[in-house]
C-alpha cells in the first residue's frame, strides 16, 4: 500500500479527533496489521499524556494527545483524574 497523502492524513486526524481515546486507539490499531505501539500514555507535561502508534504500511505515525483534569470528589479530600482526547497528530514516517 502506498504512503498516505497529506489530504488523507488530515482526514484521518479529523475522524480520530471526534472519537473517544479508546475508540480512536482501536481504529488506529485496525488500520495496519504491521503497526506497533511506540509509547503509551507518555507524560510530556503535567496535564497531557501522549500515545503514539507507528503504521509502516501506511507510512504514518499517529499521536493521540489526552488532557488530564483533576476533579474533587464530594465529601472527600481525594481527587479523580478525568482524561479526554484533545488532539490527534498524523504525520509521515521518514
Amino acid at each position: 500500500m502506498a504512503p498516505m497523502t497529506q489530504q488523507e492524513r488530515e482526514k484521518l486526524a479529523r475522524e480520530l479527533a471526534e472519537l473517544s481515546f479508546n475508540k480512536a486507539s482501536g481504529k488506529v490499531r485496525r488500520l495496519d496489521a504491521r503497526g506497533r505501539l511506540a509509547y503509551f500514555r507518555n507524560s510530556q507535561s503535567p496535564t497531557q499524556l501522549y500515545t503514539r502508534y507507528e503504521l509502516p504500511t501506511l507510512g504514518v505515525a499517529v499521536t493521540l494527545i489526552e488532557g488530564v483534569e483533576e476533579k474533587a470528589i464530594e465529601n472527600s479530600p481525594r481527587f479523580k483524574s478525568e482524561y479526554k482526547l484533545q488532539e490527534v497528530i498524523v504525520e509521515a514516517l521518514n
